[in-house]
């Protein structure tokens, strides 16, 4: 009996020093304030302008979160460089959320940076850096190879851009023409 209560004490010590959720992580931002909130995900330009396709658009359309008082909150960004938080929510569209991570400010804009998100109320968490992950998964590359590390410049879709409007989005003729003026 003694053996049973020793080890239950134990097991509840365990439990009690196991970390009950995610938490934020400062980066050094201005004016930056850890947060966690619940939100539903949603299809931006849907709730701007009505446009409104099934599944958020399918991973084509910027996604926010449209917190309970009504606010809508454009995450930007997440761990990896170059990508937004997009990746990280598709597969909560319309669903509502639990979101952990930070505002900022940048140039006198309030900004959220996901860092962790679980369907609300109780969900997994999940770290906002599955990005490189699921792009190499989908281009046939190993997630720790130099193509994923570089995806933006092995990025299929990245690249039709580019040729189709130039590094500066004006054209490929208007970057020749610079790049020819700028030797």
């Amino acid at each position: 009996m003694k053996h049973a209560l020793k080890l239950g004490a134990l097991a509840l010590a365990f439990l009690a020093f196991q970390p009950v959720a995610q938490a934020a992580q400062g980066w050094g931002l201005p004016e930056e304030e850890e947060v966690r909130f619940d939100a539903t995900v949603v299809d931006v330009l849907c709730e701007l302008t009505g446009d409104c396709p099934d599944n958020c658009g399918n991973g084509t359309r910027q996604l926010g979160l449209l917190d309970e008082e009504g606010v809508l909150h454009l995450p930007l960004k997440n761990f990896t460089p170059f990508t937004g938080a997009s990746w990280e929510l598709q597969q909560f569209c319309g669903k509502k959320v639990t979101a952990d991570g930070l505002f900022t400010t940048n140039k006198g804009y309030k900004v959220f940076v996901v860092q962790f998100v679980r369907e609300a109320p109780d969900g997994k968490w999940q770290r906002a850096n599955r990005f490189t992950s699921q792009w190499a998964e989908k281009n046939g590359v190993a997630a720790d190879s130099k193509q994923a590390k570089q995806w933006f410049r092995n990025d299929p879709e990245v690249q039709r851009l580019l040729d189709k409007d130039g590094v500066f989005g004006l054209g490929p003729e208007a970057d020749k023409a610079y790049f020819e003026a700028n030797q």
